[in-house]
């Protein structure tokens, strides 16, 4: 699956708002249903996130189609390491271990940041590299005939 490029850029905006607005309040339970919103993407799928939702609805026919797409699987393991750290912050705000909560929100947060501002996606990246690394270990294990 392909998807728009701009619709990733304004989900990270988004989520970058929510995260800021966790890290001024220190509200847990905003910080869940961030992790929600990451849980939807990363096991049903970029087109039934809510962002992404919005983003095809009202956002994408105001701009009109985009210059090129992207492949799905890199933007869909960037959710899934949004999603590890916003549930370590969740626990971490939910049992009073506030630092906890706090850092790995602010992570978070820094990577949405980039993405939003830069388009420079953190997790996309981590998935390009450790696809490089298990192809490569494949091929050491594989014995020439």
């Amino acid at each position: 699956m392909q998807v728009d490029p701009r619709g990733q850029r304004f989900a990270a905006a988004v989520t970058t708002v929510i995260l800021l607005a966790v890290l001024v309040n220190g509200n847990g339970v905003l910080l869940a249903a961030q992790a929600l919103v990451f849980a939807m993407a990363t096991f049903f799928g970029l087109r039934f996130a809510p962002y992404g939702l919005v983003y095809r609805l009202l956002v994408r026919p105001r701009l009109g189609p985009p210059g090129e797409l992207e492949d799905a699987g890199p933007p869909r393991f960037a959710q899934g390491v949004g999603l590890a750290f916003t549930l370590v912050g969740t626990v971490g705000y939910g049992s009073g271990i506030t630092w906890l909560g706090i850092g790995a929100t602010a992570f978070a947060l820094g990577a949405a940041f980039l993405n939003a501002v830069f388009g420079f996606c953190l997790g996309c990246e981590m998935y390009v590299l450790i696809r490089r690394i298990t192809a490569k270990i494949r091929s050491d294990r594989e014995v020439p005939a």
